[in-house]
């Protein structure tokens, strides 16, 4: 080859790099076709408040290359945990609204599988990062399939879907070196933050205790969006869908999270696992809120603003039905990675809204299972095949196993006897809504509102929620290096509430504002508030008993038949796997080694009595650590006679107003004191510095 021709394809090379290099900071934004794009915060609507266009191309591709970026695990979603259950509605009331049968008749049980997921994380992240957690319910009903494909959180980052792409992009792992995994905390997402105010309200939620959920089946539920329910007259009545967990709402501390990522970090999806197969199933109660569509703009924000909740005390939570969760799956990969959610799919009575993120929504999820599970055949599959019969025209593709029979696969036809035919009645129909307008991309007026319901979030937290609050801010935003995105996001959050936006100022570094830039309205929901949750129950809940030989028999019986019979997990830890012998003789089956496990995985720590016992934990340097963890997560904390003296060891005062905190000389008082500080969740009020300084 001559040196010409060799220096031609060198340089052809370069240029070849160069082309391949995207540059997005030195010119406009196009599609991938190349044309210039006018807005891609909006997607191309009928009016400010109408339907998305099937014409919008810039949205349909911005979309189609996002959902398919990830194979084969899902883009958002990924690490997930599942359950069958079923549903009952308690009775017909609802019938008035729509005629979705499985929600009307009592007579009328319907199979459910839900998964349970983080958002941001790949499949081998931890499950108590702070994230939103995905609440996806598939009914198998009589009618067809419906998916409730909710999260833990009532509202969302965006507004419009077609920003969906960006939020995620920022939120996930920073494309330069995939750091950091499963985290929100670093520049990118803040960054995304601080230029979108719509996000206001939804990173409340996020940087309070809902985004570290205790377990699955101690986190409510939502929908999200607003949807339609549509009776027999064919009458529209807004809806908004609630899971009301019957154990409460119950978190977990950020500092307990980050240890318990270490020391277990199937935390959450093991605790699902195990509470089902002892039998303590976990239960949801379905409830909604009802708005008549002529009644839609009586509120200070819009029905379709996705960012926005109604609150319980203007539109109460009626409730429906209640769901259990009773058996787990034979087969992780078969079924739980292999169902396919849909917000599309929807059965007779329940229709869509002109949310604009749901509107999205109806497009994203078909698309990415086309991709995710290769191709249109993914229905097939055991875990997404519907209760009732398939008939359709549908033929071959990838991983095809139904077997269709006769030559007619098209309607009109004759050779098949005109089958399947069109149904006469039954069939779903959408609700014909009136629409009309100029084909535009634009905002309505009514989405303009960003931070007063972030500014109620706040105002109805309790005095350690705040403080809970306030340290997520700072430690998140501690982790961004670029001071001034820092300070763009204590800008918002000065429109939220003035001494919020101070705390979370000092402690990252920045110009405190010295004015609120919005005056706090005073409103609150005590609804929002874990501090109004139920209590009460120990069903499900971990309780670590500390034991060495010589332990005192009687109290450790007491716990385990007290405790275990209303669905509480007593295990035994010790130095050693194996046996003990108690004080009397007798001899005590140890759970697990203590060094395999951690404070941080259990509800509570209790310390029976017995001198021997006593002396030897006192000793254990792990005993003591472990008690003193517990107490600083304000857990339940309990001894039994001689075993106070290793509460005393790891430096816990014997402080009789802390409710947390039980010492009995007796078995049964023992067991009544951790019933009630176990039921009682955490003595938050142990916590003394609730808003830092």
């Amino acid at each position: 080859m001559s040196i010409d021709r060799q220096s031609r394809r060198e340089a052809d090379k370069h240029r070849d790099l160069d082309a391949a290099r995207v540059a997005p900071d030195d010119a406009n934004l196009t599609t991938d076709q190349g044309i210039e794009v006018d807005d891609t915060d909006n997607s191309l609507t009928v009016g400010e408040r109408g339907p998305t266009l099937l014409e919008d191309f810039h949205f349909r591709e911005k979309i189609t290359h996002f959902d398919h970026e990830r194979i084969p695990e899902r883009v958002v979603h990924a690490r997930g945990a599942g359950a069958y259950g079923r549903f009952r509605p308690y009775d017909g009331w609802l019938a008035e609204y729509t005629v979705a049968r499985f929600l009307c008749d009592p007579s009328v049980e319907t199979d459910v599988f839900v998964r349970f997921s983080t958002v941001a994380g790949s499949r081998g992240s931890a499950d108590t990062v702070r994230d939103v957690r995905g609440f996806a319910t598939k009914f198998y009903t009589e009618q067809g399939n419906f998916d409730l494909v909710g999260n833990n959180m009532p509202v969302f980052f965006i507004q419009d879907g077609i920003k969906f792409p960006d939020f995620v992009h920022a939120v996930k792992p920073e494309p330069h070196n995939e750091i950091p995994q499963a985290q929100s905390a670093h520049d990118t997402l803040w960054d995304f933050v601080q230029l979108q105010p719509e996000t206001m309200h939804m990173m409340m939620w996020l940087m309070s205790d809902r985004a570290i959920p205790r377990s699955f089946a101690m986190m409510e539920g939502f929908g999200v969006h607003t949807f339609r329910l549509v009776n027999a007259a064919g009458r529209s009545t807004f809806v908004k869908f609630h899971w009301k967990p019957v154990l409460g709402i119950h978190s977990l501390d950020w500092d307990e999270t980050q240890k318990i990522a270490g020391k277990d970090p199937d935390f959450n999806r093991r605790d699902l696992w195990d509470n089902i197969e002892a039998g303590n199933f976990p239960e949801y109660e379905l409830g909604v809120q009802l708005v008549p569509e002529d009644e839609a703009d009586r509120f200070d924000f819009d029905l379709l603003d996705p960012t926005k909740i109604i609150p319980e005390e203007e539109v109460p939570v009626r409730p429906v039905g209640r769901m259990v969760l009773d058996r787990n799956p034979e087969n992780f990969f078969a079924e739980t990675e292999q169902v396919a959610f849909h917000i599309g799919n929807v059965v007779p009575g329940i229709d869509f809204s002109d949310d604009p993120l749901l509107q999205a929504r109806l497009f994203s999820y078909l698309d990415t299972q086309l991709i995710r599970l290769g191709g249109p055949n993914f229905t097939q599959l055991p875990v997404n095949r519907p209760a009732v019969p398939v008939r359709n025209h549908h033929r071959d593709g990838y991983h095809q196993t139904a077997i269709h029979q006769g030559r007619a696969a098209y309607h009109k036809n004759t050779l098949s006897g005109g089958c399947p035919a069109i149904a006469t009645e039954g069939a779903f129909t959408h609700f014909p809504e009136r629409v009309e307008g100029r084909k535009i991309r634009k905002r309505a007026e009514s989405f303009a509102d960003h931070y007063g319901q972030a500014t109620l979030f706040w105002n109805s937290m309790s005095d350690w929620e705040k403080g809970h609050i306030v340290s997520a801010f700072r430690f998140e935003l501690g982790k961004v290096e670029h001071k001034e995105i820092r300070k763009g996001v204590v800008e918002h959050l000065n429109h939220v509430d003035h001494d919020l936006a101070v705390q979370v100022a000092k402690g990252v570094g920045v110009q405190a504002p010295e004015s609120p830039a919005t005056p706090n309205h005073g409103r609150s929901s005590p609804a929002l508030s874990q501090a109004n949750t139920k209590f009460g129950s120990v069903k499900g809940r971990k309780i670590a008993v500390l034991a060495a030989d010589g332990v005192d028999s009687s109290a450790v019986a007491a716990l385990g038949e007290g405790l275990t019979g209303e669905g509480a997990i007593v295990e035994i830890l010790a130095a050693h796997d194996g046996v003990l012998q108690s004080a009397n003789g007798g001899r005590i089956e140890v759970t697990r080694q203590l060094k395999t496990v951690a404070s941080v995985v259990y509800d509570a720590v209790v310390v029976p009595g017995g001198p021997e016992n006593a002396r030897t934990l006192s000793m254990d340097g792990d005993a003591v650590h472990f008690v003193a963890e517990a107490f600083k997560h304000c857990k339940a904390v309990a001894a039994h006679a001689e075993g106070r003296a290793v509460l005393e060891r790891a430096g816990i005062a014997f402080d009789r107003d802390d409710p947390a905190l039980v010492v009995a000389d007796d078995a049964a008082g023992l067991v009544s004191g951790v019933r009630e500080a176990v039921g009682a969740h955490r003595n938050w009020a142990r916590e003394t510095d609730h808003i830092p300084a």
